[in-house]
């Protein structure tokens, strides 16, 4: 099932939890990283918006 899907169902914001996992990714620690798994995601503090 794909992520934007899987943030569907569990009533996430497709487009907020993507931008969240994305900008989160670079830093994260690799041991933590169910942390941002669709099921368990719990939105950071709002970050700057992507360029296109």
């Amino acid at each position: 099932m794909s992520l934007v899907q899987s943030a569907k169902l569990n009533g996430h914001d497709p487009w907020q939890y993507l931008r969240d996992v994305l900008a989160r990714l670079p830093t994260h620690l690799n041991s933590r990283i169910e942390e941002l798994l669709p099921h368990s995601w719990r939105a950071g503090p709002p970050s700057e918006p992507m360029s296109p």
